[in-house]
């Protein structure tokens, strides 16, 4: 089901409210404004409302047998390139970034946020349909700026359509399969980068993949390797 509101604060926050009052969010239900007031991106970020883009909200339920639940990122980043992917003329230039960015020609064209409460996590989505943001530290696209972009109905069934499917396959073929397959979405290794954790600290190298754990590994200049699961990461220009 796909709900469709004019205007809300945020659709993460609204899934929130619904799941701490015990009403019933069901997998595969979505929640859609054509407006947010009061979006929000990672680490406290506003979210961009720009007219026309997708702004959507779903639920996943999680258990302990499952892969966790942090990884449902790397997911639906899958699931976001696959809904993505059909409408870009130049396939190549359609890249996933760690840990929840779908970069286009370089820039950023859409973000995923992810927020728990007890044993659901919220998944929040934002797709600069028809228009992108200006950011003072990085580069942003919108899809009508590389083709003409779908209507909103229209992308959000092809996004529900693949969430769903990317949902199935991380529970039957674990971490293994999805982070192999999100790597070859990715960046390719190799490539320059530079990780910005919450704390201030920079640290730099070349892009070396993901661990069995789904974070992200950095080889350092002196050849050794660091792991990185929580920070921004951006990609040097010119790598």
């Amino acid at each position: 089901m796909i709900e469709t509101v004019e205007e809300t604060g945020s659709t993460n926050a609204d899934l929130l409210r619904r799941l701490a009052r015990h009403e019933r969010v069901g997998e595969g239900d979505w929640l859609i404004a054509n407006r947010q007031s009061a979006g929000r991106g990672r680490q406290g970020r506003d979210w961009f409302d720009g007219a026309g883009n997708f702004m959507g909200s779903t639920v996943v339920h999680i258990s302990d047998q499952g892969p966790p639940a942090h990884t449902l990122a790397l997911m639906a980043g899958l699931a976001l390139y696959e809904a993505v992917l059909p409408i870009i003329p130049e396939p190549t230039a359609l890249q996933l970034k760690w840990p929840n960015d779908l970069l286009l020609g370089g820039a950023k064209l859409a973000g995923i946020l992810l927020e728990r409460h007890e044993q659901s996590v919220v998944v929040g989505i934002g797709v600069n349909l028809r228009a992108a943001p200006k950011l003072p530290d990085r580069e942003t696209t919108a899809l009508a700026h590389a083709t003409a972009p779908p209507e909103l109905e229209t992308f959000a069934r092809a996004l529900a359509k693949s969430f769903d499917a990317e949902l199935e396959r991380w529970r039957t073929f674990g971490l293994e399969t999805l982070i192999r397959r999100w790597l070859a979405c990715a960046h390719p290794i190799g490539t320059s980068i530079s990780a910005h954790d919450p704390s201030g600290e920079v640290v730099l190298g070349k892009f070396d993949g993901l661990d069995a754990n789904g974070s992200l590994q950095i080889r350092l200049a002196d050849g050794s390797s660091r792991s990185v699961h929580v920070g921004d990461i951006v990609i040097s220009q010119g790598s």
